[in-house]
C-alpha cells in the first residue's frame, strides 16, 4: 500500500472527511412542509405566478407566495371580510348540479367563457409553461411544464398522463353546496365551477388528498403559499357571497399572521 506523507496525507484526510459529512447530510429528513428536497424532483419557484392580491379576477397565472409584512396585512384584511356559519348537510349534492365539467358556455361574465376553449384547457394555458398544442389547435394542450404551487414541484405533464395534473376548485364545489350554493340558480353554480378565480392546475395526488376540505382540515403541503391559498379562498368566498366555517376563517388568518 502506498503511504502518503505530510501535506498529501492531510489533503486526503480532508477529502475523506468532506465526503463522509456529505453522506451524513443526505440522511437528514427534509424540512416539514417545504419543497420536495431530497425527492429527486426539482423544486419550483414562483415562475410566472402572480400574487393573488394583485390578481383579483384570477385571469393571471398561479399563486405566488405572499411574503412582505405589508402584503400579509393586506391579506388578513381581505380574509377578515369573510362571513362565517356552520357547514350544512351534503344532501342532494352532485357534480352535475354545477353544470357539465369544464364547459365553455358558463355565463358570459365569467372570464374566458365563450372563447372557443373549455375551462380546463384555459387554465392549463394560463398557468403552464412550454405549452405544446394538438396539431392544428391553439386550445387543446398536449404537454406543458407546471410550477405546482401546492407541492412546490416542477411537473412535466403530457395529456397521455392527464390525471398527473388536475384542476382544483380552491373552494370545493361540495363545500359551496353545503355553505349555500344548494339554493343558487343553475347559472350561478356554473359560474363558480368555471371561474378562473376558483381554479388552479395542481399536482393530482395533492388535489385528491384535499377532497372537499376547507382550510381547517387541509392546506397545501408547500407552506410558502399557504397565505396565498387562504387569500384565494377568501376572494372566492367574497365574490360569491359564500360564508366559510369559523374554524376555516381562523386557520386562514393564521396563515397570514406576522
Amino acid at each position: 500500500m502506498t503511504r502518503l506523507r505530510g501535506g498529501a496525507a492531510l489533503a486526503a484526510a480532508m477529502v475523506f472527511a468532506g465526503s463522509t459529512l456529505a453522506g451524513c447530510e443526505g440522511l437528514a429528513p427534509p424540512a416539514d412542509g417545504g419543497g420536495p428536497s431530497g425527492s429527486g424532483v426539482p423544486a419550483a419557484g414562483d415562475g410566472r405566478a402572480v400574487n393573488p392580491l394583485d390578481n383579483p379576477d384570477g385571469t393571471k397565472p398561479g399563486l405566488a407566495a405572499i411574503t412582505s409584512t405589508a402584503d400579509r396585512a393586506r391579506a388578513r384584511a381581505v380574509i377578515e371580510k369573510v362571513a362565517t356559519k356552520g357547514r350544512g348537510p351534503r344532501t342532494g349534492y352532485e357534480r352535475d348540479e354545477f353544470g357539465y365539467a369544464w364547459k365553455d358556455s358558463a355565463p358570459r361574465d365569467v372570464p374566458f367563457s365563450h372563447n372557443g376553449c373549455d375551462s380546463r384547457n384555459d387554465l392549463l394555458k394560463r398557468d403552464g409553461e412550454d405549452l405544446r398544442f394538438r396539431s392544428g389547435s391553439d386550445c387543446v394542450v398536449m404537454a406543458l411544464t407546471l410550477n405546482d404551487p401546492y407541492t412546490g414541484k416542477v411537473i412535466e405533464w403530457t395529456k397521455s398522463g392527464a390525471t398527473k395534473v388536475q384542476i382544483d376548485h380552491v373552494m370545493p364545489l361540495s363545500y359551496d353546496w353545503q355553505m349555500g350554493a344548494s339554493r343558487w340558480t343553475k347559472d350561478k353554480r356554473e359560474s363558480i365551477a368555471n371561474d378562473p378565480l376558483n381554479l388552479v392546475p395542481v399536482d393530482g395526488p395533492a388535489n385528491s388528498a384535499k377532497g372537499d376540505s376547507g382550510p381547517a382540515s387541509w392546506l397545501p403541503p408547500n407552506k410558502t403559499i399557504r397565505c396565498s391559498y387562504s387569500v384565494r379562498f377568501a376572494q372566492v368566498s367574497l365574490k360569491y357571497d359564500l360564508p366559510v366555517t369559523a374554524a376555516d376563517k381562523e386557520m386562514m388568518l393564521r396563515q397570514c399572521a406576522g
